[in-house]
């Protein structure tokens, strides 16, 4: 029960100071880059995703 705590207590600060770090422009400038990567790696995760299905799908038509 106490590791729960912990964790949410970290969870709740993390978001409180990055609130704060996002309302200077450098810490906007850093949120904005770290969102345009996440966006770069869901990306192609999601091309690697459709890739390998239609690879299986072609593999399994061949069959």
């Amino acid at each position: 029960m106490k590791s729960l705590f912990l964790l949410a207590v970290g969870v709740v600060g993390g978001f409180a100071v990055a609130h704060q770090v996002n309302k200077t422009p450098r810490g906007r400038q850093f949120f904005g880059d770290l969102d345009g990567s996440v966006k770069s790696f869901r990306s192609a995760v999601v091309d690697g995703y459709k890739a390998r299905e239609a690879e299986l799908r072609t593999d399994r038509d061949e069959s």
